[in-house]
């Protein structure tokens, strides 16, 4: 039986994917080198790709709540600010903590760190939705993990070689480290739709997760010659809808011409 929490769990997962496919597409055509140029834009389908698979599968429940028949356009496009339930990491931009709204320089070093800390995570999970008792789900698992090992593959290599590089290149990727980890509280907070999803064998609580994920990173960290910061006590809330300000942004830049073309097929 389709429940709500279930609807707003793949509805989180597509999120996640969407915004930070989103935010990874913003270095095609302005990546550091060519190779990292094409690796992002491929990076970034996937995410999308995925996103695509699971608001289709979120479509079908909706419909099965209430009667209604939306597309993923429906909720790539046509949703508020507050609508969205992704994490709060996937939305920050590549500019680091002081940029703020302004303008600035992309720092690579900010994309790798947050890929690699949600493609750490992913594989884990998606590992475990392979068993999850929504059997489209744990097909779009299956495909999904599959991708992920190579976004992290790519993510790690790039963080190794920052962190055991030039001592600029160790400054930056750890600056970008001590900006995005206090924002992986959120990841791991248990909330009541996650309970309910646990409760009917849909998917695991990431907080389970959590162990496996902390020895990935500090495998990659040790290799990196990188320090994970101090624990802060704050818990982002994008999940729940309560985003930074930079979310308005993206999303008036991801939605501008599907909104002023309401209806349009592409």
């Amino acid at each position: 039986m389709t429940t709500p929490q279930h609807l707003s769990y793949v509805l989180r997962l597509a999120d996640n994917a969407l915004i930070l496919g989103q935010r990874n597409s913003e270095w095609c055509s302005h990546g550091p080198a060519l190779e990292e140029d094409i690796a992002l834009t491929n990076i970034s389908l996937d995410l999308i790709g995925q996103a695509r698979l699971l608001y289709s599968h979120a479509a079908t429940l909706d419909e099965a709540l209430s009667g209604d028949k939306k597309t993923e356009d429906s909720y790539a496009y046509f949703r508020t600010e507050r609508e969205f339930a992704n994490y709060t990491i996937a939305e920050l931009p590549h500019f680091g903590p002081l940029a703020g709204t302004a303008r600035a320089e992309r720092d690579y070093a900010v994309t790798i760190v947050r890929n690699f800390l949600y493609s750490a995570l992913m594989s884990h999970l998606w590992t475990a939705l392979q068993a999850s008792a929504d059997e489209h789900l744990a097909a779009i698992a299956a495909k999904s993990l599959k991708e992920t090992r190579y976004h992290l593959h790519h993510a790690s290599d790039w963080l190794i070689r920052f962190g055991d590089g030039t001592d600029e290149s160790h400054r930056r990727a750890q600056a970008a480290l001590d900006y995005l980890m206090p924002y992986t509280r959120e990841l791991f907070a248990t909330d009541a739709v996650e309970a309910a999803i646990a409760a009917a064998g849909i998917g695991p609580l990431a907080a389970d997760l959590e162990p496996a994920w902390q020895a990935d990173v500090a495998a990659t960290l040790a290799q990196a010659t990188l320090k994970a910061p101090a624990e802060v006590e704050h818990i982002t809330t994008g999940k729940h809808g309560e985003h930074s300000e930079h979310m308005g942004y993206l999303l008036a830049e991801m939605q501008s011409l599907a909104r002023q073309h309401p209806g349009a097929t592409w």
